[in-house]
């Protein structure tokens, strides 16, 4: 570990193990949010300094990615459906039937306000800015789908640390096949608004899931 420059280190313990684990205990939640506000910030900035691009990339494999998501977002959809329908079937697409004009407001929330921040820092700063401190890619994307699941420990649901780890496994692979922002997010957003359409946003703090006694 002496080879690692030790600012990336301290960096990347700062940023991804005591900033999110700190989020867990209870304390103001205008700290909290100035934290992590200037946690995005700082990213932002390293960003612009390394140089890497934010903007769509024009040279992007369309064909490619949405033959590897159908396929992936049809097994998801089946076992999610599966869990929904066998854990508590009143919650099957409860949202989209129940308040249609919600369901579609927190899609768009959802994907603008939430997955794209997250993607920009859980891969494109993640891995443009510490790949080069992994033997492989392999150990790059197992570590980052643990960094990722742990900014997810504040919900304090088990299953939900399980669901993101597996996530970040497949976006950072995602990421490192496309090198694309863009791709990654559109991504990140099916699976996490198919969670919320298939009856299971509840453990993610999505609004609307409130059933009536």
């Amino acid at each position: 570990m002496n080879q690692y420059p030790s600012r990336l280190l301290t960096e990347f313990f700062l940023l991804f193990i005591l900033m999110p684990v700190s989020l867990v205990f209870d304390f103001p939640i205008w700290i909290k949010g100035v934290l992590v506000l200037s946690g995005f910030v700082y990213i932002i900035v390293v960003l612009r300094k390394m140089g890497v691009s934010l903007r769509i990339k024009k040279s992007i494999d369309w064909k490619s990615f949405w033959k590897r998501t159908f396929i992936t977002f049809l097994l998801i959809a089946i076992i999610t459906m599966a869990y929904v329908w066998y854990t508590d079937a009143s919650l099957l697409f409860f949202v989209p039937k129940n308040d249609p004009y919600l369901f579609v407001f927190i899609l768009l929330v959802y994907s603008l306000l939430s997955v794209w921040p997250q993607e920009l820092i859980y891969r494109t700063f993640f891995i443009n800015r510490y790949e080069t401190i992994f033997k492989s890619n392999a150990l790059l994307v197992f570590v980052n789908a643990i960094v990722f699941s742990l900014a997810h420990l504040f919900f304090r649901n088990t299953l939900v640390l399980i669901l993101t780890f597996l996530g970040g496994l497949l976006f950072g692979l995602t990421y490192l096949k496309f090198r694309s922002t863009t791709l990654v997010t559109i991504e990140h957003a099916l699976y996490g608004n198919w969670l919320f359409t298939v009856g299971m946003g509840q453990m993610l703090a999505f609004p609307g899931m409130e059933i009536p006694a």
